[in-house]
């Protein structure tokens, strides 16, 4: 068992924080996250997961994306609220999970990903995940935990060890981030916001 380099450890310090600061709904989140960002496209560039490191390019501009969602007013002066996404957002986020994930699977396999499939799969999971937590959707944190569940023993087969550990204190993490968002929740009776 190997002990991981040190872009591991700075993405495990990294990512820790910036779900936890997610977790709060802290808009800090967003540098941090396009900090961590960047040691995990190191990380997996070298572990031969392309789609993973794509991604990584993709969470920056998502980050940057999210980070001025957060931080922009509405017409009212009011910030961005915690919210349900409802049957549509979640019917199309899910529809998008589904054909990313076999659009890249093709893509993937053809160039000689070293797990097509799971790769695939939690990219695309991650994508949308990201793309509602922009939008404070509360349904962010099924996808991040369904992601995990995959990644934590993708990372285990590759002999990412800290990675694979972080991970798992992301599933966690992502637990209580369901938890802690649902309490943010507006109550029953008050109208959801516009989907953007």
């Amino acid at each position: 068992m190997r002990g991981g380099t040190t872009a591991e450890w700075l993405g495990f310090v990294t990512g820790a924080v910036c779900v936890w600061l997610t977790v709060r709904t802290n808009v800090w989140n967003f540098p941090v996250g396009i900090a961590d960002n960047a040691f995990f496209l190191v990380i997996f560039a070298g572990a031969g997961l392309y789609a993973d490191s794509g991604l990584q390019v993709v969470f920056l501009a998502l980050g940057a994306h999210g980070w001025w969602r957060w931080l922009r007013r509405g017409e009212r002066g009011d910030r961005l609220a915690v919210r349900r996404g409802g049957p549509a957002v979640l019917g199309a986020a899910l529809a998008a999970v589904a054909v990313a994930t076999a659009g890249l699977y093709l893509l993937l396999a053809a160039v000689g990903d070293s797990a097509p499939f799971a790769d695939a799969l939690t990219t695309a999971l991650s994508l949308a995940a990201q793309w509602l937590l922009n939008t404070k959707r509360i349904e962010t944190w099924y996808l991040w935990i369904a992601a995990d569940l995959v990644y934590v023993p993708l990372y285990l087969a590759r002999g990412l060890y800290p990675t694979a550990a972080v991970y798992c204190l992301f599933l966690g993490l992502c637990c209580y981030g369901l938890r802690s968002w649902r309490a943010e929740l507006p109550t029953a009776g008050r109208p959801l916001e516009a989907a953007a």
